[in-house]
């Protein structure tokens, strides 16, 4: 309860000031107009060093008042867009004193800028070897759209059907938010992303070859979404609200205040969603590896839907306490029901004992609610440079539902029904902590310790019809899950830069990883089953870094070794139950994968064209996904018994993956109102499975990718497209269908640029879905389905407060760096 109290404390009342400090008062004017300049950033910098120590921003007035600044000699710098920075020298503060600067007059360079907002630029993409940032916080495609659709339209991201993203074809990405796994995601992130308002992400980034400083898990690397929080001095704020097709509507506001000592944040987002889609299977038996006519076995016509409210709530505040040390708290809360539904119409041929066709419905019902706790600690030391930050995060998330099913049939067997009761909860703890120390210029070294614990439970109890007896418990079906892992790592960095242009940074993280589960049957004849994993390894990493040029033309030979750890849902032997014809199965004796990735990456700096090219190698060891077997499989035969219209599928390690591949990403600024970003990513894919699976090497030649183009009218009107493809691709036991779509959005400023209006269309010609056809020993599985069907939305956000055009951060919110050099991590 003193934890609690003191944690509203600290959120909601401000500290007083410091004693013996001194503050400052100027007036900022226009030196041609004379009116007062609103939002001209006004700050101290330090003598000698030139580092920032207090700011804030000119109001209505022209005033800024800057407080709380300890006594000494200091540089003043006023600086605004469209106008030349003033700067003076020498600015004396006096202890319990005000100096009043009086009047400063900024003068216009350039072109008149004042009323001039550059809009529907965004992605913005900043380009670094190591890290590349998209700036999304007003994507116009993705307005009144959650973190799913967002993603999406990143390049190098790709987005299935079930809400998987992959990265270069893979879809063992590691996902984070604010640079830490959320514990509100659960089991399974891809719920959240389904959950969480587009509208609340201010950046994305993708890690390809992530660093020892970073988790070593995920096979093709990092995608870390930011959220948003402003450091503008003032009061500021957001508040938008859209509404589109299919009784979908969307309303958030965002609150900021800061001042000298304190930045206090908070938003609050609801989002009423419902997403239509299809599916088709087509299910074809083979003879002598051949499919001939009358060959069907089952056809399944379905309509799907998705449908749901989300409230979310942030809280948060930072306390500067000195000019070297800073604390944060923060919280976020996410309380969220989904509804799921599916009608699937079955036909039968060559099954007599089934007739011809059924009819099948499922309803699922959710009610979840998850939180988080952050502290953040940052103390700069001795040294330029040298700094200690640590972080503390608790999450808990908390699902229970229904999930029902009845099935019926043309002929007189008997009618299938099924209830079940689900609930699953989960925590998850994050202790880590950071150390940088400058050993000289472009020279340092780095060490860290990180531990992540996560606990989960689920459970299922289910209700069957009994053609005897009614509504009866169905044991067999019936059990709970339980899961412990966790993960406690060591790592250091070395970085140095060898010439004037070569740099190098050599590093390992040592990470101690166990996974503990238990499966208990509430059948009295089965005994609980057990699944133990525990290893230890090292993940080495090494980066040679070339500087072409003194324009920032950058090339860099990278090496690390990565983890793909087994997720909840692939560990839980329970078998899906929710279409008959298709049944899975997670397994708690999954390995984790190894994966070695190399990459030579060249970064070209124009000034109307950014670019980027890598060749990428990556090898998987002990590669997981699900497997099928074929009907006549005994593995199989143990869930399908005389069902042989039906699939099983069960999570295995089926062999080792070699990846070769080219990527090229680049920004053009065509002419001055119209800009294109490109992503074109070319892989080869030679597959190695094991030998008791039974399966012919497929060798693979795909390829993906995307354009995106922005093209601004006037100063408060631009469009905003968007066109991806990706190409047929094989896989262990098929092959990928081709999948593509275009989205639109057409932006307008109104309010004088504090409110705008969006309208936009995702998947404009209503063709975006995803196929995959399986080749089993005895059949053919041909499936097409969509989640997603063409949506328009339209949206309207206001802006209120100072809005900074000129400041700049240091770091992102998550505290990744922002310095492209290749050589920052």
């Amino acid at each position: 309860m003193h934890v609690k109290s003191l944690y509203l404390l600290f959120l909601l009342f401000p500290f007083y000031s410091f004693a013996q400090n001194g503050s400052l008062k100027v007036t900022v004017k226009d030196a041609n107009s004379n009116a007062p300049i609103v939002g001209a950033s006004v700050s101290l910098l330090t003598p000698v060093a030139g580092a920032y120590l207090r700011g804030g921003q000119t109001q209505a007035d022209g005033k800024a008042v800057v407080d709380d600044i300890p006594s000494g000699k200091y540089t003043l710098k006023i600086s605004y867009i469209g106008m030349a920075d003033y700067i003076r020298e020498g600015v004396q503060i006096a202890a319990n004193k005000t100096q009043d600067i009086a009047t400063v007059t900024l003068t216009p360079v350039g072109e008149e800028l004042s009323e001039v907002v550059v809009q529907g630029k965004i992605p913005e993409l900043q380009l670094g070897i190591d890290k590349k940032v998209f700036d999304v916080s007003q994507s116009t495609i993705s307005v009144g759209g959650t973190a799913e659709d967002l993603l999406g339209n990143v390049p190098t991201l790709q987005v299935d059907a079930d809400g998987s993203v992959s990265l270069r074809g893979s879809t063992g990405v590691r996902i984070l938010i604010d640079g830490k796994e959320s514990a509100m995601a659960g089991s399974d992130i891809s719920k959240l992303l389904q959950s969480l308002p587009a509208e609340a992400i201010s950046k994305v980034e993708i890690m390809t070859n992530p660093s020892a400083k970073y988790d070593a898990e995920g096979q093709s690397g990092i995608v870390n979404i930011v959220l948003k929080k402003n450091v503008r001095t003032g009061l500021n704020g957001t508040v938008n609200a859209s509404i589109g097709n299919y009784d979908n509507y969307m309303a958030g506001a965002f609150l900021n205040y800061r001042d000298s000592k304190f930045n206090y944040f908070g938003s609050y987002n609801f989002n009423h969603r419902n997403r239509p889609g299809e599916a088709s299977v087509r299910n074809a038996q083979l003879i002598d590896g051949e499919e001939r006519d009358n060959s069907e076995i089952t056809t399944t016509n379905s309509e799907r839907y998705r449908k749901g409210n989300n409230h979310s709530f942030r809280l948060g505040a930072d306390y500067y306490a000195t000019d070297k040390t800073t604390l944060s708290l923060g919280t976020n809360l996410s309380i969220r029901d989904n509804d799921r539904g599916e009608d699937i119409h079955y036909r039968y041929f060559n099954q007599p004992e089934w007739g011809s066709e059924s009819d099948r419905s499922s309803r699922q019902s959710e009610q979840d609610f998850g939180y988080d706790l952050t502290f953040d600690f940052r103390q700069e030391l001795v040294r330029k440079g040298e700094e200690l930050t640590a972080n503390i995060t608790f999450g808990d998330d908390r699902e229970d539902g229904t999930n029902d099913y009845l099935q019926t049939f043309d002929t007189d067997r008997f009618q299938q029904e099924r209830y079940n009761t689900t609930s699953e909860s989960g925590q998850n703890w994050n202790f880590q902590l950071d150390y940088v120390l400058p050993l000289g210029e472009n020279h340092k070294f780095e060490a860290g310790y990180r531990t992540i614990l996560r606990n989960s439970n689920e459970s299922q109890y289910s209700d069957t019809l009994s053609q005897d007896h009614g509504i009866v418990p169905d044991f067999g079906v019936s059990n709970d899950f339980e899961m412990r892992s966790g993960v406690h790592a060591l790592y250091a960095n070395y970085q140095r830069m060898l010439s004037e242009r070569i740099g190098m940074q050599v590093g390992v993280r040592a990470e101690d990883a166990y996974l503990n589960t238990l499966y208990k049957s509430l059948d009295p004849d089965v005994a609980p089953t057990p699944g133990t994993l525990d290893y230890f390894r090292l993940y080495p990493s090494a980066f040679l870094t070339y500087d072409v040029n003194k324009e920032g033309d950058k090339i860099q030979l990278s090496y690390t070794r990565r983890v793909q750890r087994p997720r909840g849902f692939q560990v839980n032997p329970f078998v899906n139950l929710s279409d008959e014809t298709n049944l899975r199965q997670g397994n708690p004796n999954l390995m984790p994968e190894d994966i070695h990735a190399f990459e030579l990456s060249y970064a070209r700096f124009y000034d109307k064209w950014n670019f980027v090219s890598s060749v990428y190698y990556r090898r998987v060891n002990d590669m997981s996904q699900p497997f099928q077997y074929d009907i006549n499989d005994e593995v199989a035969a143990e869930f399908l018994n005389a069902n042989k219209n039906a699939t099983f599928s069960r999570w295995e390690n089926v062999g080792s993956r070699n990846s070769t591949g080219v990527e090229l990403i680049a920004k053009v600024n065509i002419v001055k109102w119209w800009d294109v970003t490109t992503n074109l990513n070319g892989f080869y894919n030679n597959l190695i499975p094991y030998a008791q699976f039974n399966i012919a090497r497929p060798e693979n030649l795909g390829w993906n990718a995307n354009v995106l183009t922005n093209v601004r009218f006037t100063s408060a009107l631009s469009l905003q497209a968007r066109a991806d493809y990706r190409a047929p691709m094989k896989t262990l036991q098929g092959r990928f269908k081709s999948m593509s779509g275009v989205d639109l959005a057409v932006r307008q400023d109104v309010l004088k640029g504090k409110g705008t209006l969006a309208l936009n269309v995702r998947d404009l010609f209503d063709n975006r879905q995803f196929g995959i056809v399986s080749y089993l020993p005895t059949r053919t599985i041909d499936q097409t389905m969509r989640w997603h069907r063409r949506s328009i939305n339209l949206s309207f956000s206001y802006r209120f407060g100072v809005q900074d055009k000129s400041s700049k951060s240091k770091k992102t919110d998550s505290g990744f760096s922002n310095d492209d050099s290749g050589m920052e991590y």
